[in-house]
């Protein structure tokens, strides 16, 4: 097959006095950032399902985007499927992404049966094989989509149609199954309708028990077939449905200790996401962090001023910074990587918008990982924050955090006290001046 790029050649860091749209500014794949590479720290990932299958549409709109891969009317589904996978690899292989990762679905067409659907999958994976082996890109995870189809209408694994639970751990199990024999890193479960529209037709609480005991058969799957890497669960708020049960980092830890399930999985959270549910992607990369849960990232960044999934992106440095000093703080991406489960603006029309587009994403992190390792160095912020809590490091806090006392000699305590003294100011303004230092 002819290259579908041909006039684009592999991207090169050429710095940041670069006027070279085909060229990195900032992302040095090799360049040593707290000993350890760019390319390490970021385990960059392209998604199939935007990247190749994305038409430019919307909720207002057909689509805009005429893919020269895709222009032919007479093939069938499964041949434009087959035709899609060296394109792919070709933009990986010239981007220099070392990851990249999937939705069943995406890769391959819908049958009209579950058995006809595997064939095509199995089609598609024994493609897929062969270029990760030539190219040398891996599998940063596998998921399945069990959410477009009308099958799936009433949730997946928390339908209210045993029968549609059935053939979603059908279609999860074969996903795995390939995730697997592509010696992937990871496996990502984002429950697009696991949730409701109303309470008045759904019964919560068996709901998430059969969203729990879905989760235990993937476990007991996993290690049946000898899958060694992680499991993920993705939050998101809404959209589709009205209230999602894995709405953000907080409910997905609360519903996995409350299954048993946290030592099995990790989260995959995505700005976007985050943004919806009301919080920063800082946030929700602490809540993870804090639990020890932190994975993997979906790197992009939604619109304010609209309400929905605009998954565009990330080009914005305070975010970038933000999620780099978070993820650093909580020893970096290891099984997990940072995936661009984003896509071009519909009014970006051209292929070699891609590229612009990933280009842009990458170099806005690699910037916000020196901006991250320069304030760590600098130590100033830490210093900070460590002596704001200096009152716990010994005397009464220690004590406390140790658990040595209890309500009556803290009452004990206090009443020698008097009364707290003043607190110190918080110097909220004087930190943000002193994180702008380094943007």
């Amino acid at each position: 097959m002819p290259a579908a790029f041909p006039k684009i050649p592999a991207i090169q860091f050429e710095g940041p006095k670069s006027r070279n749209p085909f060229a990195f500014k900032h992302y040095n794949a090799t360049e040593l950032v707290e000993g350890k590479t760019m390319k390490d720290h970021f385990r960059f990932s392209v998604v199939y399902w935007h990247t190749m299958c994305g038409t430019g549409s919307d909720m207002f709109g057909w689509g805009t985007w005429d893919r020269p891969w895709d222009r032919s009317t007479k093939d069938n589904s499964i041949e434009r499927a087959k035709r899609r996978v060296p394109v792919f690899f070709e933009f990986c292989e010239k981007l220099g992404a070392p990851f990249y990762a999937w939705h069943d679905r995406d890769v391959a067409p819908h049958g009209k049966t579950l058995r006809e659907s595997n064939r095509y999958l199995d089609t598609i994976a024994r493609l897929l094989k062969e270029h990760q082996k030539a190219s040398g890109v891996r599998l940063l995870w596998g998921t399945a989509q069990n959410f477009v189809h009308p099958r799936y209408m009433h949730g997946a694994a928390t339908s209210c149609n045993a029968d549609a639970f059935a053939f979603a751990a059908a279609q999860v199990k074969r996903a795995l199954d390939l995730t697997h024999e592509l010696n992937g890193e990871g496996y990502v479960f984002w429950g697009g309708r696991e949730g409701y529209s109303s309470l008045l037709n759904t019964d919560l609480k068996r709901e998430m028990d059969h969203l729990g005991a879905f989760m235990h058969m993937a476990v007991d799957y996993k290690k049946k077939i000898g899958f060694r890497g992680p499991f993920y669960i993705e939050p998101k708020p809404k959209e589709p449905t009205k209230h999602q049960y894995d709405s953000d980092a907080a409910a997905c830890l609360n519903f996995l200790r409350e299954y048993e399930l946290l030592n099995h999985f990790k989260l995959n959270l995505e700005t976007n996401h985050a943004t919806l549910a009301g919080h920063s992607m800082q946030h929700e990369l602490e809540v993870a962090g804090a639990a020890g849960a932190l994975g993997s990232i979906d790197a992009n960044m939604g619109d304010l001023f609209l309400g929905w999934d605009t998954d565009q992106f990330p080009t914005d440095l305070y975010l970038t910074a933000q999620c780099m000093l978070t993820i650093l703080k909580h020893g970096g991406l290891t099984t997990g990587g940072t995936n661009f489960d984003a896509k071009l603006r519909r009014e970006s029309i051209e292929p070699e918008d891609l590229f612009h587009a990933h280009i842009a994403g990458m170099d806005t992190f690699a910037r916000g990982l020196k901006i991250a390792a320069a304030i760590r160095k600098d130590g100033r912020l830490g210093e900070f924050v460590k002596n704001r809590y200096r009152s716990w490091d010994s005397g009464i806090g220690k004590q406390i955090e140790q658990g040595k006392v209890g309500f009556r000699e803290l009452e004990a305590y206090a009443l020698k006290l008097g009364e707290v003294s003043t607190n110190e100011s918080g110097r909220q303004e004087y930190l943000e001046n002193l994180f702008n230092e380094f943007i």
